[in-house]
């Protein structure tokens, strides 16, 4: 890849692990000057020597919860004074529980809508408008799902927030063209990232050998955090809106939009499907 992002000032949510790790690594090696957060101490710590040993400069890092509104201005204020605008914000931090109705709480409701889609709300508060100011174009990046595209089983938690974000950013797209700031939403499907194997799925025993065994085969279509990197950053490079990160998920959208109701059918029977082998409890 062309060197498109040297001398860039870059501001990176999530970059303890994952996608937004993988993604910070490729940053500096493309020479950005990086400003990096997560509510992960130790994992933003490692994130951050790692970045510096490969040669690449963090002029900025904060552990913080992007569900914290006054967590994100401080940090946002404390950049800007010593910084100019951003060219680049991504927001990449997510959280993700699974579950029917009968069985999500309301903590996983709040959780998935304050993280996944207010912490996005809280970066754009405090980043873009500096960037609209300074007049020098830039690009946002949202990270959305698959569950932002298609209805997902037990996923209705998970995809209200994902939704919202890719909502947020399609609106972004033409609110921040005249800006010369571009907006890509990415569309990860499984992604072999610790959120696979930490995901929260409500009602269902997480250790039974049988929703084990769905889990583990979910993680095995699960693409690396570098090749969804990779794609993100061609992404922003050809200011894509849509940036899928495997052909699966591209085909799934297109099924839903150009086939409404064979996807009806479709869903309707994975639902069932799913259903049957995660075996929720009776509630459910």
């Amino acid at each position: 890849m062309v060197r498109e992002f040297a001398g860039k000032r870059c501001f990176l949510t999530g970059a303890a692990s994952g996608i937004g790790r993988a993604t910070a690594l490729k940053l500096a090696a493309e020479g950005a000057e990086l400003f990096l957060t997560d509510r992960n101490a130790d994992g933003l710590a490692q994130t951050v020597a790692d970045v510096r040993a490969l040669g690449g400069v963090v002029s900025a890092h904060r552990v913080l919860d992007v569900s914290d509104y006054d967590e994100v201005a401080a940090f946002a204020a404390d950049i800007h004074s010593a910084h100019p605008a951003m060219d680049v914000v991504m927001n990449i931090a997510g959280v993700s529980a699974w579950g029917t109705v009968s069985h999500l709480s309301h903590r996983q409701w709040e959780s998935m809508v304050s993280i996944n889609l207010m912490g996005p709300i809280h970066v754009i508060e405090n980043f873009v408008p500096p960037m609209v100011l300074a007049g020098n174009g830039g690009h946002l990046v949202n990270v959305s799902s698959a569950a932002g595209l298609v209805a997902l089983p037990w996923h209705a938690a998970y995809s209200a927030s994902k939704y919202g974000l890719r909502g947020l950013s399609e609106v972004l797209r033409f609110d921040l063209a005249r800006h010369g700031i571009g907006v890509s939403v990415v569309v990860p499907g499984a992604v072999k990232t610790p959120l696979v194997q930490t995901v929260e799925i409500a009602g269902v025993e997480r250790e039974h050998p049988q929703v084990r065994k769905w889990v583990d085969r979910f993680s095995g279509h699960a693409v690396s955090p570098e090749l969804v990197a990779d794609k993100i950053l061609r992404g922003v490079t050809r200011n894509r809106y849509l940036v899928y990160t495997s052909h699966d998920i591209r085909a799934l959208y297109a099924f839903k939009r150009f086939a409404w109701w064979p996807y009806s059918v479709a869903m309707r029977q994975v639902n069932v499907i799913f259903t049957r082998a995660l075996r929720p409890s009776k509630t459910g």
